[in-house]
Order: structure tokens, then C-alpha cells, then sequence
């Protein structure tokens, strides 16, 4: 049995940095999606600046996760094609990924860092929200938590 507290445990398993960073882009992502919800609703220039940040730190740590993720195929599969969950899975952390930039790039633009956004871009936003969940949904299958 392999001590948990072996450093070497955590840094060279297969697959376990992926699992652990990928939280990060989902709640920052989750909270600025929720920051943008409330400065639409309120008009308050706090909430939309709480947005940016969040967004921004989600965009950030979303490259971590996508090259963890990519590192994980390679390691665990040998590169072997896609198929069946693991396709899907990749498919919408794609998609998730692209949301999560666009997002930020939206919100980044200098005159509406501190606007309330329009609502396509909280429809938008809403679109990512779902995308997650389907793509954590299918990587739970992937790590073993839902079988």
C-alpha cells in the first residue's frame, strides 16, 4: 500500500493533478458567473468587478486543467483515440474551456469591465454552467465516483 503522504505519490500519479486542479476553474467560474447574475440584477459596479476577478482567475487555471487533462489521456490511455465517456468528456471540457475564455475576453474589454453584462452574455455564461456539469457529470464516470 502506497503512503499517502509520500510527495511522490501526489506529484507523479497518473492522472491525480488533473482531478485535484479541476475544481478551480469550476467554482471561480461558478462564482463570477453568480457575481455577473447579481450585478445585472442590482446595477452594482462591486458585483460586476467581483465578476471580472473570478472570471479572470477561472480563465487562468483552466490552462492548468486542460494540460493535466491532456497529461491524463496520454499517461493513462498511451494516447489511444477517444472513445465512449472519455470522448464525450472532452468534447464538453473543449466547449467548457471556450466559455470560460470567451467569458473572460468579454469581461476584460476595458469599458465593460465594470457594466453590468447584457443579457446574452448571461445566457452565455448559463450555456458554460451547464456544459460543467455535464463535463464533471462524465468525469466522475471517468474517475471511478459514479460507477
Amino acid at each position: 500500500m502506497t503512503n499517502p503522504f509520500d510527495w511522490r505519490t501526489v506529484v507523479f500519479a497518473k492522472h491525480a493533478q488533473h482531478v485535484a486542479l479541476v475544481h478551480f476553474p469550476i467554482a471561480l467560474f461558478l462564482a463570477g458567473v453568480a457575481f455577473d447574475g447579481i450585478a445585472a440584477w442590482t446595477k452594482r459596479e462591486a458585483f460586476a468587478n467581483a465578476a471580472y476577478f473570478n472570471l479572470s482567475a477561472a480563465a487562468l487555471t483552466t490552462l492548468p486543467v486542460v494540460l493535466t487533462g491532456l497529461l491524463a489521456w496520454q499517461w493513462q490511455l498511451e494516447g489511444q483515440r477517444p472513445k465512449g465517456i472519455l470522448l464525450y468528456h472532452v468534447l464538453f471540457a473543449s466547449a467548457s474551456a471556450v466559455v470560460i475564455l470567451v467569458s473572460w475576453w468579454l469581461r476584460a474589454r476595458r469599458d465593460t469591465r465594470t457594466l453590468p453584462p447584457p443579457t446574452w452574455q448571461l445566457l452565455m455564461e448559463l450555456v458554460g454552467v451547464v456544459l460543467i456539469m455535464v463535463t464533471g457529470h462524465l468525469g466522475g464516470f471517468l474517475s471511478g465516483v459514479n460507477s
